[in-house]
């Protein structure tokens, strides 16, 4: 099985294949970017340059796995574009992987609770809380937009050491150690490990894809878990009306 990941929802942009083996996972390519260009800008080119450094004949691919939110809401678009377009034109599924979800595969086979926090403004972030029982990713509370403060109280109740990773790490860092986690066993994932990879989105694809976990690309819908901006903003007009 061969298993083609994709990641622009947040800062990092990111490029995957991944395939299924015999006895083994590998990942025959990964190109991931964390530059402050648009990801319409990047990741087409970034898909390019891995199709031609392998190789890669994408009709080979089995489904292509996409991280489907939340996250930037311009980046979901790009992700989603990038993965429709290429599932219509090379008729293949799509795989849609929550992006916390992916986001904690990168800490595949930890023994501690998994909190991946990404910085969602308006004093909030996007977060799940997980575990794992081997290599199988246990949702313990699936993905959710609250405040930092909420999501304190959540992970306190079980009482079991904690690691953060994500975006909105540096932003929340020193007040969950200080007031929030403070007296509480956490810490935080490497550099290497806090951010989105395309490599975590498609093996955790491949194993939805066993599941059947699978969506046309017309099917396919971004989670944004909350309204935009511009569209909070219009209902307000909208009510002043």
């Amino acid at each position: 099985m061969r298993i083609l990941g994709l990641d622009s929802s947040g800062l990092v942009a990111s490029v995957a294949v991944v395939e299924a083996r015999e006895t083994e996972e590998v990942t025959i390519a990964e190109y991931t970017m964390n530059l402050k260009k648009t990801h319409s800008q990047t990741l087409l080119p970034m898909l390019d340059e891995v199709v031609r450094i392998i190789e890669l004949d994408l009709d080979t691919i089995d489904a292509i796995a996409v991280a489907a939110g939340p996250g930037s809401f311009t980046g979901l678009r790009i992700g989603s574009a990038t993965a429709k377009g290429l599932g219509l034109a090379l008729r293949k599924p799509l795989i849609h992987v929550p992006t916390l979800a992916g986001l904690a595969y990168n800490l595949c086979g930890t023994d501690k609770i998994v909190c991946p926090i990404m910085d969602a403004r308006r004093g909030q972030v996007y977060t799940g809380i997980y575990e794992f029982q081997g290599e199988e990713l246990i949702i313990l509370e699936d993905q959710m937009a609250v405040s930092i403060e909420e999501l304190g109280e959540r992970l306190c109740a079980y009482d079991r050491e904690v690691i953060f990773l994500g975006d909105g790490v540096p932003v929340f860092a020193n007040i969950l150690v200080d007031s929030i986690m403070a007296g509480r066993k956490l810490s935080f994932a490497p550099a290497h490990m806090n951010r989105q990879r395309a490599a975590s989105v498609a093996s955790l694809g491949i194993r939805y894809y066993r599941a059947g976990r699978i969506e046309t690309a017309t099917e396919h819908q971004p989670d944004y878990l909350r309204m935009s901006q511009a569209e909070r903003e219009r209902r307000e007009r909208l009510g002043h009306d």
